[in-house]
């Protein structure tokens, strides 16, 4: 294993994101309501994704991959394509391994994700300490929410989450530098069960690997 100083970086959005999710059929009418309930009763998640990603330049970009969630603190984000990224949280760093680069960043979790919408998908049930929360009504057929982190460090202005019939339908995430992603959840299984193992990461030989 190889420490050294970053190659070159990728746009690995938001979630650090995050990462991302799915609900439960709900009677609930409001956006807000439906992401409590799926906060206090969802524990594991597996889902497909599709994310575009564009800046001030209108310009995009798209990928799409697979996603695990274990709650509190492990993720499993997978993209396939245009590229094989993997980012994981295994509840107390978080690693982002570029396999074209050869390249492995790794930071303390809680550092990383502070209160990204990683945070609140794969956190603890903090909703309304880090968030502003407001209901934005029904469009496209989706009941729409947004949420607005209290602190400037998470690098987020807002994002927005729209549910249909409980489920998580789409996510739109616009960062601190006018970037938005676009999210779009398919094949979503809630509380399945995840072997421990899928949310553990080590290193591959001869990998530059940069401590953050």
């Amino acid at each position: 294993m190889r420490f050294a100083l970053v190659k070159k970086s990728r746009r690995w959005p938001a979630l650090l994101a995050l990462m991302s999710l799915l609900a439960t059929p709900s009677a609930f009418a409001d956006g807000v309501a439906e992401l409590k309930r799926f906060v206090s009763e969802t524990q594991s998640l597996k889902a497909d994704f599709q994310q575009e990603v564009s800046g001030r330049d209108q310009k995009s970009e798209q990928a799409r991959g697979t996603l695990q969630l274990s709650r509190p603190g492990k993720f499993r984000w997978i993209y396939q394509k245009p590229y094989e990224q993997w980012i994981i949280g295994d509840g107390k760093r978080l690693w982002v391994y570029d396999r074209e680069l050869a390249q492995v960043t790794s930071r303390q979790l809680d550092e990383a994700l502070g209160s990204s919408p990683a945070a609140l998908l794969a956190g603890k049930n903090e909703i309304e300490r880090d968030y502003q929360l407001r209901n934005l009504g029904k469009a496209d057929g989706l009941e729409w929410l947004e949420a607005v982190p209290k602190t400037a460090e998470s690098g987020f202005r807002h994002f927005r989450m729209g549910f249909r019939t409980g489920n998580l339908i789409s996510m739109v995430l616009t960062d601190n530098f006018g970037q938005t992603t676009r999210l779009s959840f398919s094949n979503i299984k809630k509380n399945p069960a995840i072997e421990a193992g899928e949310f553990l990461f080590t290193p591959p030989k001869g990998v530059d690997v940069i401590q953050q």
